[in-house]
């Protein structure tokens, strides 16, 4: 059994390339594997091993400067869920593209699981999606706005097209863990919105904690592992991901006649050139190799 542990944390590394390395070498020490990405805003990512093995990667991230105070979520596979081990730097460690939020300064109100169903039936209450629209595609809150967007990057224009949509409402925000609610409040409210909220430890928190008799959530929540989605009681859902462009597709929709293993699915069969599906396919056959010697590297993103 793998233990998984999701965690992100705000804080200011004046030189996250010098902790690379050693945090890089530590989780190949100690057999885990995931991804993890730093900036000087922090540390994201979801890594997966041991609960030795978790633990002394967590123990390392805490000592880091500002991390002492580091939440992560855990849960469980049966399967590997990553095949490899990547630290890698980046600008952001979640990409809104906004340089002047910062979530150190200011967030919206954190709301519990426990009492978020409260919340979002208020009629006063506005609730907002902002995950990408593929993944609300699969499951979303009950009465929530899905902002329709790509990334996370155009939620500030999307917000600037559709504000007077909740003027005089109370705003309340979700995603899958937590981390773009931080920079997404941390916007509203500098937009001069004054009652913001969102939900603590986000959806995984939720279908955690809260029972699926009493659930408002509605599908499955897609996570960026092996596992593609989960539900409530973060059991493992029934999507499998399309290798081509990364969205999520269910067993029957290898039906579909524009499905092609590693190349296509009914999703993106339009969207990409014959150049591309000409790579797609020479990619899809080394990874099939590799998964007749047995490679765990990469064997784990096999389609079905």
């Amino acid at each position: 059994m793998y233990r998984i542990a999701a965690l992100y944390h705000f804080t200011r590394f004046d030189e996250p390339t010098a902790l690379r390395a050693p945090l890089l070498a530590l989780c190949t020490k100690a057999g885990v594997c995931g991804t993890l990405l730093l900036a000087h805003e922090g540390i994201n990512g979801t890594i997966a091993g041991s609960c030795d093995g978790i633990a002394r990667v967590i123990d390392h991230i805490r000592a880091l400067p500002g991390c002492a105070s580091l939440e992560w979520k855990e849960s469980t596979s049966e399967t590997a869920p990553f095949g490899r081990m990547k630290v890698r730097l980046k600008r952001e460690i979640v990409t809104m593209g906004m340089p002047d939020v910062d979530p150190r300064a200011e967030v919206g109100h954190y709301v519990s699981p426990a009492d978020w169903n409260a919340l979002i039936e208020s009629p006063d209450v506005a609730v907002i999606d902002t995950r990408n629209a593929y993944e609300v595609a699969i499951g979303t809150f009950r009465g929530a706005v899905d902002p329709g967007t790509a990334s996370f990057r155009d939620f500030p224009a999307w917000w600037e097209a559709n504000r007077e949509r909740f003027h005089n409402k109370r705003v309340a925000m979700f995603c899958t863990g937590g981390i773009r609610c931080e920079k997404s409040t941390n916007f509203l409210l500098s937009q001069g919105v004054q009652d913001v909220y969102h939900l603590k430890g986000g959806i995984l928190k939720y279908l955690e904690e809260v029972p699926e008799g009493a659930s408002l959530w509605q599908g499955e929540c897609f996570v960026f592992d092996g596992r593609v989605s989960v539900g409530h009681g973060l059991r493992r859902g029934p999507h499998l991901l399309c290798h081509a462009c990364r969205r999520p597709i269910l067993p029957e929709d290898r039906d579909h006649p524009e499905y092609e293993i590693g190349v296509s699915c009914h999703h993106c069969a339009q969207e990409t050139s014959a150049e591309d599906k000409a790579r797609f396919r020479e990619r899809q056959r080394q990874v099939a190799r590799a998964a007749e010697r047995g490679d765990r590297h990469i064997r784990w993103m096999a389609e079905g």
